[in-house]
């Protein structure tokens, strides 16, 4: 039998680092020791193992070297992180180390770097002139650049979940219908509060439902008070909201009687060939063709959005990025300074944000569907509390529990 060692450091037993260590040496065939173990005793204190780890090759060894080191394990005596530079535009090495949203350490020359940019799914790039390891997508890799290979001389340092009495505890459990929105809503009020108090940036992730259920005058009133800084959507959400501004419709139907208008097919169109006319969503804003709602509101308040295209968009509105690369580095750019995440009924959007996040941006995703959270925290966004409910009364909770906690503690 082949034998190493490895440690665990940091809130091994809250994010079962250390009991998916066990199972996965198990499952790979391999055999183990603990040799050491201290448990911290409260939220704020780390743990720390050191586990003997044997294999009955090297090939096992290697693969439960690979295995383990996705859930923070460091092996004894490691070496400097192995870069090979890539051989074509486009594609890493074969061997290339692929990252998770947890924190990444990659030691070079004898010392342990943070990875900067630290995004799941992508690969690990080496920037001599600046001296700094970067997550890098792989449709950016250049001929040459030096990617990170293999497992050896790189560590995770996993993201403890959050801990918490009473109701905000019971949000992190598995998706239920029967969860207490009421006092989950006033949580995310607070957070949202903390994270404006604290300068960080508040990003909403949207779909046309904002405005299918009257939401948006809800959400036009979170960005004027500050509540949303970045906006991520689709077409579909900008088209809607100005077809409602234009024609106090959403789909034809008039959202304060919930009757079909006449030719209201037709407004959508309508809609996106008048600002299409105009140049665009700010320029219509300047000539005073569109005069409210979300997108009106997120121009005057110089809310950064990202529109990001699909096949089945109409028009599309001259602001929405019809190439997806595009869309996705523009996105990718904007959550770096985000402190706070909201995503409301938008499966595709909410995945592709989750995707970028780091495991240490709070996430709250609220949706309709139990199979979207569930699919969502499943693709590794474990950082994401999921709240099953419809899109207006969420608003309606939200705005009024941020009324009430602000005047209460401005320094919440």
């Amino acid at each position: 039998m082949l034998t190493e060692t490895i440690t665990l450091e940091g809130h091994i037993i809250d994010s079962r680092a250390l009991g998916n260590v066990l199972d996965d040496i198990l499952a790979l065939g391999g055999e183990f020791k603990i040799l050491e173990v201290a448990i911290g005793q409260s939220k704020y204190e780390r743990s720390h193992a050191r586990i003997e780890v044997r294999a009955k090759s090297r090939k096992a060894l290697r693969d439960l070297r690979r295995r383990l080191s996705q859930h923070g394990a460091l092996w004894d005596a490691p070496d400097d992180a192995e870069l090979t530079p890539a051989d074509m535009d486009g594609a890493f090495p074969d061997d290339f180390y692929c990252t998770t949203n947890q924190q990444t350490w990659v030691r070079h020359g004898g010392e342990w770097q943070e990875v900067r940019g630290q995004e799941m799914d992508c690969g690990i790039r080496r920037d001599p002139p600046a001296g700094e390891f970067r997550c890098l997508p792989m449709n950016q890799v250049h001929k040459g650049d030096l990617i990170v290979c293999g497992h050896r001389g790189v560590r995770l340092e996993l993201h403890d979940r959050q801990r918490a009495s009473g109701a905000f505890e019971f949000m992190t459990s598995e998706v239920s219908t029967e969860k207490p929105k009421n006092t989950i809503i006033r949580r995310c009020a607070g957070m949202m509060i903390h994270a404006r108090d604290a300068g960080q940036k508040l990003l909403l992730v949207g779909g046309p439902a904002i405005v299918h259920t009257g939401a948006s005058e809800h959400v036009t009133r979170l960005i004027e008070r500050g509540f949303v800084h970045v906006l991520f959507a689709g077409n579909a959400l900008a088209v809607h909201d100005i077809e409602h501004s234009l024609y106090g419709t959403s789909l034809g139907v008039y959202i304060d009687k919930a009757t079909l208008a006449d030719t209201g097919h037709e407004h959508h169109l309508r809609a996106i060939n008048t600002i299409r006319r105009a140049g665009g969503i700010a320029a219509a804003v300047e000539r005073g063709l569109l005069k409210s709602g979300v997108m009106h509101a997120c121009v005057k308040h110089g809310v950064e959005f990202v529109l990001a295209g699909s096949v089945r968009d109409d028009g599309p509105l001259p602001d929405v990025i019809t190439d997806v690369m595009v869309a996705q580095d523009r996105m990718r750019t904007l959550v770096r300074d985000v402190g706070f995440v909201l995503m409301v009924a938008t499966a595709l959007h909410s995945i592709a944000t989750g995707n970028l996040l780091p495991a240490w941006t709070p996430v709250v995703c609220v949706d309709i569907s139990p199979s979207m959270l569930t699919k969502l925290s499943d693709r590794g966004s474990s950082q994401t509390v999921g709240l099953v409910t419809d899109v207006e009364p969420f608003f309606r909770s939200l705005a009024q529990a941020i009324d009430e906690l602000d005047s209460a503690s401005p320094t919440l």
